[in-house]
């Protein structure tokens, strides 16, 4: 992919496509000639009949309005596409990503070989009508808003660019390994982003860098779940470890189950023992130069879950293939931080294995002994992730660390409260938890704080050992999840986010393809980015 910043006018581009965004309630012919004022000039005011075409769909600028228009050698460009921003008022780098990746898709098996998106990220009060203006100008008693400076506005361009690349590389994505027909269709030839009304920087250019950086990432995520467990083991789990680690310099160190056993991870191996595949602890570590402290990432890592002996209905095991959610967004994000070094250090933690009812099954009613000491009653073999999480935490936390983030498709109940639209988040540490949610608004990824009341653990009491791993079922089930893994944090600033929802969909969805989405990648890098 190459991206450029194009200088021509409007009327001068030479792209397949050029695409403007159009704010709600805007003269279109305005906007039009406003661009390029050669378009409203001459016998042909072109910017009027573009107006005026666009009328008869009744374009207005709403959100998601598009408007396909030929431009029959008027411009030089093949194709203007108009494309509804909505409000000015409610324009973020969420709206830009959707409208790129709205695009590529829409796109997607074009021949086309560039596009061009023309830029219009300054203040909102630059997109109001002048009647509209006059009117606010004119209102006794209110101050005008507050003029933002240039390296604002040069922060705001570039925080749309990286949205923008990030949703055209996510809007293409596609698996088509397994398919024995591949679609000719698409461009062999390498395809040029290009902004106009855009002046070229620095900046501007790191933004389109650490976007395409952050979606390549986040793609690979999406293809490792996507892969069927008969092929993407924890064996190929660590695999894949191994090698971004060789690729982007990073320390790597695969814990087998005899090491694992050594070590006291008890929980992580119970359940393990009913599959034929070996299970791996996968340990990856980025460190920076100059640390200002380390930051824990753990992965839910379960490559099929079945249930075990608590066995899943056939439906419910339909797309269990993406129980490694988590773990795959462990190894996107480790991508992306060993590629753009950040001051912060950061150790990557995988636990990962199958979940089978084999002959050497963990039963319900078996007791656990964890690496922390603690002994967890089985009372839901289908209760596996906060297991093996449980041992990953106590691992992380006898490692230095300063912080620790996991994530993991842990609970149905969270997909019951939230959707496919929202990753729940809890933990102990409300700052951290504030800013994993501010992360995710900007990287486009929503998560929603959930409780951690006291009265939680009270779900988790077992008659004969510390712990039991399923709580009162049917109530506060992912809280509870969460209390029991607050059990294996040993006090350090923990938040958990529960990636059940959002981590699969069943439909294409702005820059979330049908399938694995590998949610968490954007977040954790973004957290990482701005945050740690």
């Amino acid at each position: 992919m190459k991206y450029k910043f194009e200088t021509a006018a409007l009327s001068k581009i030479k792209s397949d496509i050029v695409v403007v965004g159009v704010f709600q309630g805007e003269d279109l012919g305005n906007v039009i000639g406003g661009i390029d004022q050669t378009l409203a000039n001459g016998s042909g005011n072109f910017a009027g009949s573009i107006a005026e075409a666009a009328s008869h769909d009744a374009f207005a600028g709403k959100a998601s309005q598009v408007v396909s228009l030929q431009t029959y050698d008027n411009l030089a460009c093949k194709k203007l596409i108009l494309v509804g921003l909505g409000s000015s008022k409610d324009f973020k780098p969420s709206v830009s990503r959707k409208l790129a990746a709205n695009m590529a898709r829409r796109f997607a098996n074009s021949t086309m070989t560039s596009i061009c998106f023309y830029g219009r990220f300054t203040q909102e009060e630059e997109h109001e009508d002048n009647s509209k203006k006059r009117k606010k100008s004119g209102a006794a008693g209110k101050a005008a808003p507050a003029e933002k400076s240039t390296s604002d506005k040069e922060t705001e361009v570039a925080q749309h660019l990286k949205a923008m690349v990030e949703g055209w590389n996510l809007g293409r994505y596609s698996f088509e390994k397994y398919k024995s027909q591949k679609d000719d269709k698409k461009s062999k030839s390498e395809m040029t982003l290009s902004f106009a009304g855009i002046k070229e920087s620095k900046m501007a250019t790191k933004a389109c860098s650490i976007g395409d950086t952050i979606a390549g990432a986040t793609n690979l995520a999406r293809g490792l779940i996507a892969e069927p467990a008969s092929y993407m083991t924890p064996t190929r789990l660590a695999d894949e470890a191994k090698r971004i680690a060789k690729e982007y310099d990073l320390t790597c160190k695969i814990i087998d189950a005899a090491q694992a056993e050594k070590l006291g991870m008890g929980a992580f191996l119970g359940v393990a023992k009913g599959a034929a595949e070996p299970a791996k602890f996968i340990v990856l570590k980025y460190e920076a130069d100059k640390s200002k402290k380390t930051v824990a990432i753990i992965g839910k890592g379960i490559t099929f879950d079945s249930g075990g002996l608590s066995l899943k209905p056939a439906l419910g095991m339909e797309h269990m293939k993406y129980d490694m959610s988590g773990a795959a967004a462990v190894l996107g994000a480790m991508q992306v931080i060993g590629d753009l070094k950040p001051n912060v250090s950061v150790l990557g933690l995988i636990a990962a294995t199958e979940n089978m009812p084999g002959n050497n099954a963990l039963h319900p009613g078996d007791v656990l002994i964890s690496m922390n000491g603690k002994t967890i009653e089985v009372n839901n073999t289908d209760a596996e992730g906060r297991l093996v999480l449980a041992d990953a935490l106590t691992y992380a936390s006898r490692q230095n660390v300063d912080e620790m983030i996991d994530l993991a498709t842990l609970t149905g109940a969270v997909v019951t409260a939230l959707g496919r639209v929202a990753a729940g988040i809890m933990g102990t540490n409300q700052e951290l938890v504030d800013k994993l949610i501010a992360a995710g608004k900007d990287a486009g990824e929503n998560l929603w704080q959930l409780p951690l009341y006291d009265e939680y653990k009270d779900t988790l009491k077992s008659d004969i050992a510390d712990l039991k791993n399923a709580g009162a079922r049917g109530e506060a089930a992912s809280s509870s999840a969460a209390m029991f893994l607050k059990e294996f944090v040993d006090g350090k600033p923990w938040a958990h986010l529960d990636i059940a929802g959002p981590g699969w969909m069943d439909k294409d969805r702005d820059e979330c393809n049908k399938g694995g989405t590998a949610f968490g990648v954007r977040t954790i890098c973004q957290y990482i980015l701005n945050y740690a």
